[in-house]
């Protein structure tokens, strides 16, 4: 049995979530509909989950001693990580101290924070299909891993990063130092070692989003949300919608690379299944074949079409899953969402054409309220539901295009 409090009480259940950005916000407001008191923590002042949190709090997450220093002072029941850019050891020395809770585990943290982790675990360990690969640490180690065997074109990515920060496609040669400079400059510690990944020609890629819940028996239970096509633009995503189409041979491939690599993050410190929540897992498909390609545990961008497209949507499912509630993953109807982009470098910018955007047929729009504005950055995102998915891509990438950032 779960027992909840009441927020801002001696009985309150208490969650912090480590990140607040479009994604943590909704995890609070989830959590907020549950009774659960929320504190929402990030590296600049007013982020969009600061915004609806019960508590603010900005720290550099990345530094051990403020990281501690907080959680030893809020004390919260769990601790939810939302980005990679935290000091894990430290919350892998307080879960096994038993300070707290972390959500899925420390150790899903510390793995996927980097894609060195994961991709070790996924191939060496758990034996799963991946594109080949190297892991380098200087532009003559990039050369020599494509000349042994990587071939053109591959794919370089920092081992750090994220929203496809520093990731670039090599076609040849002339290519090499470009994608290391860039590669350099997009990670999110500052220069550092990379990955390079032989080309995978598939046909789509998906995001199968699976959830580890409680069973009324006590038991951990694996449930699957339906496949999510999306678009990306040099590794950010642009676009995506659900149900993505495909063989009952791949859907069952793709959802046996999930639960295998779910069930081995989902393992506690004291080596005890645990890791309750939602993770985004990442793969490519070419037919019936499927290769995995990376994890997130914690709610996923593409998986936003799942605030117009399920009964619970993402947020919900992590937000019931880590509090030990029951889950269901049942679609309403498919549906797409399409990136708002900022458009413009500024403080406080305003949106136009909202009421244009929400004209379009069977639409919603959320603006995530982030304070600064950039060119590419993501400040909200437009959804549409319709029987028929293409049908549903073509209207919200329409009812995007109508939102009009500008200075104010």
């Amino acid at each position: 049995m779960t027992t909840l409090g009441t927020p801002l009480s001696p009985s309150a259940t208490r969650v912090m979530l480590l990140g607040s950005g479009e994604l943590g916000k909704e995890v609070l407001i989830a959590l907020q509909r549950l009774g659960v008191e929320t504190i929402a923590v990030d590296r600049y002042d007013n982020a969009p989950g600061q915004q609806v949190a019960h508590h603010a709090r900005t720290i550099t997450m990345s530094d051990p001693a403020q990281l501690q220093a907080l959680v030893e002072a809020e004390r919260p029941h769990l601790v939810v990580p939302e980005i990679e850019a935290i000091a894990t050891p430290v919350l892998q020395a307080l879960e096994a101290a038993g300070v707290v809770r972390v959500v899925p585990t420390a150790r899903a943290a510390r793995l996927t924070m980097d894609r060195e982790g994961i991709r070790r675990l996924a191939a060496e360990t758990l034996g799963l299909p991946t594109s080949p690969y190297q892991f380098c640490d200087s532009l003559a180690e990039l050369q020599a891993a494509i000349d042994a065997g990587i071939g053109y074109p591959c794919i370089v990515k920092p081992v750090m990063s994220s929203s496809g920060k520093g990731q670039s496609k090599i076609d040849g040669p002339a290519d090499v130092q470009t994608a290391w400079d860039y590669a350099m400059a997009g990670g999110r510690v500052g220069p550092g070692r990379i990955i390079v990944e032989g080309f995978i020609d598939f046909d789509y890629e998906i995001t199968q989003l699976t959830v580890r819940a409680m069973g009324a028996d006590g038991q951990i239970e694996t449930h699957f949300c339906d496949p999510i096509g999306h678009v990306q633009v040099s590794g950010d995503y642009v676009e995506s919608w659900q149900p993505h189409p495909m063989t009952p041979a791949a859907l069952a491939e793709s959802r046996r690379i999930a639960k295998a690599v779910t069930d081995d993050l989902g393992m506690g410190h004291d080596g005890q299944p645990s890791g309750l929540g939602l993770y985004g897992v990442e793969l490519f498909v070419k037919g019936d074949q499927v290769w995995f390609s990376e994890v997130s545990p914690r709610p996923h961008d593409t998986g936003m079409v799942t605030m117009i497209t399920q009964w619970q949507n993402e947020f919900e499912l992590h937000a019931r899953a880590i509090l030990g509630l029951p889950v269901s993953t049942t679609l309403k109807s498919p549906g797409a969402s399409a990136v708002i982009y900022g458009g413009v470098d500024a403080h406080g910018i305003v949106f136009d054409g909202v009421d244009d955007a929400l004209r379009v047929p069977n639409s919603e729009v959320r603006l995530f309220g982030k304070p600064e504005s950039f060119t590419k950055r993501r400040m909200g995102v437009a959804l549409v539901h319709d029987a028929d998915v293409d049908v549903a891509r073509t209207q919200a990438k329409l009812a995007a295009s109508k939102v009009k950032p500008r200075k104010a």
